[in-house]
């Protein structure tokens, strides 16, 4: 077993209101937590935290509480963290929604989740109302944060004045939030995060993650993504920081929000690296307030890390994480400039890892590769309503099955040198193959189809779809790709096309996704 070089932290057994807002001083309540990067309007800790308790309490009088599922369906903006932690200090629980998302995909993961509330802004409330109107949600139970006829806002709740709810849970036990995640394989599931499991992650990052009270947070990464909510949102108030929301992403928008808001520490993922190296508009802005990146979500190569390095002149780190580690389990630390830019780093505080041949399951050294497993106390209590995949994922003694292959050097540095899973990761989205094959086989004129990730120009993943079809059909790639654009968010859309004249399967109709990676 290869621990965390980091003593372990002391995890707080309460909820994450208490552990992020139990201590807020009168100081700190002056201070400004969140400003909305477009417009420049501010709200204090002492204002959001308000509001979290006002939301919380009107929420209450609705009939919310433990064991109610709420969903988010929104972008990043300041009053997010006060609709999110809002709905965790009612006692209910949150699932964030891809603010991208399809009617059907909304639907399918209010479904799925049982909520019975979902909060959204008037923008998206068209998606929001088909996808409330499939699962049963009123008009009453769903909220236009911004407002709209017909519906609650969040002024409505704010100005009940109703009090938050004395709430009593097991914070180990209770859950807080229901992201959803493809794991290693399949369709997107409901991962079961606990409060404590939220603390902890914040605590165990504690060391390697030093945003500081003076720090000006770019919060680009969607909130609702377990990224943005761990990372961005839950580490910068509890450290007292600044967020600077942007709704999406516009890269001359990014660069002036930088400058003009003197933003010291940005959060990205690696496409938003390729034009930090490469676009020439980055030469028209001034970003030498920023002190420090970090790039997750996805795989960060290293000449392209250490072209952003050099071209903002400024710190260049990466870290790991899955959903279902709530989500961070290595980084490379401030101080460690001997830690090359394309390994992972080293596992954060209270983590342990194994690696253990694949065939085997035999636990192995350093230098040799095998699948990368974690345990801690930000491990996930498993999946919803899968216990099957839960099993698969999750060994009984703690172990999560990252579906990595990995290895560690002799310097106890990580690196992922391969991958078992599936999941194609498109920006930092996750694409779960299957749901992209399901799809296409719908299509009257395909016979069969595979899906995988492939490279674009710039390097990074994209789903690529091997296409079977039908006998003397009329399908060509443009057809493929519009018709899979209909039916899902962008980040899902099929980006290449390869017709073949079968899909190779195993003996038991396994996809052989490996003998299709190099074609």
């Amino acid at each position: 077993m290869f621990r965390s070089p980091f003593s372990d932290e002391v995890i707080p057994n309460v909820s994450v209101y208490e552990f992020l807002f139990g201590d807020l001083t009168d100081e700190d309540a002056l201070r400004i937590a969140l400003v909305d990067g477009p417009t420049g309007a501010e709200t204090t800790y002492g204002q959001l935290v308000g509001q979290i308790n006002g939301i919380a309490g009107a929420l209450a009088a609705r009939g919310a509480g433990v064991g109610t599922v709420i969903g988010v369906l929104c972008p990043n903006v300041p009053i997010f963290a006060s609709v999110f932690h809002g709905i965790l200090r009612s006692g209910a629980t949150a699932t964030t929604i891809n603010s991208l998302y399809t009617p059907e995909e909304i639907a399918n993961q209010l479904r799925d989740s049982g909520a019975s509330f979902l909060f959204t802004v008037s923008p998206l409330l068209p998606q929001a109302i088909q996808a409330a109107t499939a699962v049963g949600i009123d008009a009453e139970h769903l909220i236009v944060i911004d407002g709209a006829d017909g519906h609650p806002s969040v002024k409505d709740l704010l100005m009940q004045q109703a009090p938050a709810p004395e709430v009593s849970f097991d914070p180990a036990t209770h859950l807080a939030v229901l992201p959803y995640s493809s794991g290693t394989t399949g369709l997107a599931k409901g991962v079961k995060l606990s409060h404590t499991n939220l603390v902890a992650n914040v605590e165990q990052c504690r060391p390697v993650l030093d945003v500081e009270r003076d720090d000006r947070v770019l919060a680009l990464l969607p909130f609702f993504h377990i990224y943005g909510m761990t990372v961005l949102l839950n580490i910068a108030l509890k450290r007292r920081a600044r967020l600077v929301t942007m709704p999406k992403f516009d890269l001359p928008e990014f660069l002036r929000i930088i400058q003009e808001h003197g933003c010291t520490y940005l959060f990205i993922a690696p496409p938003i690296a390729v034009a930090l190296a490469k676009h020439p508009l980055i030469d028209q802005f001034d970003l030498s307030s920023v002190r420090a990146l970090l790039s997750g979500a996805a795989p960060l190569d290293s000449a392209l890390a250490n072209a952003v390095a050099a071209r903002l002149s400024t710190r260049v780190r990466q870290g790991y994480g899955m959903t279902e580690m709530s989500p961070v389990s290595h980084v490379i630390p401030p101080d460690r400039d001997d830690i090359r830019l394309g390994s992972i780093g080293v596992p954060v505080a209270n983590v342990v890892c194994r690696i253990v041949d694949v065939e085997t399951g035999e636990d192995v050294g350093v230098g040799e590769t095998g699948e990368l497993l974690v345990q801690g106390p930000n491990i996930m209590l498993g999946y919803l309503g899968r216990d099957d995949a839960t099993r698969d994922t999750l060994d009984p003694d703690g172990f999560l099955h990252t579906g990595d292959i990995a290895r560690i050097d002799e310097d106890g540095v990580f690196w992922i040198v391969d991958r078992l899973k599936e999941l194609i990761k498109y920006k930092g989205y996750q694409v779960a193959p299957a749901e992209l094959e399901a799809l296409l086989l719908t299509h009257p004129l395909i016979a069969d189809a595979a899906v995988v990730g492939a490279p674009d120009d710039d390097g990074q993943e994209v789903p690529k779809a091997f296409v079977v079809r039908v006998t003397d059909a009329d399908l060509d790639e443009d057809g493929v790709m519009a018709f899979v654009a209909e039916h899902v968010a962008p980040h899902k859309k099929v980006r290449q096309v390869a017709f073949i004249e079968t899909v190779p399967k195993s003996s038991s109709g396994k996809i052989l996704r490996k003998d299709l990676r190099g074609l």
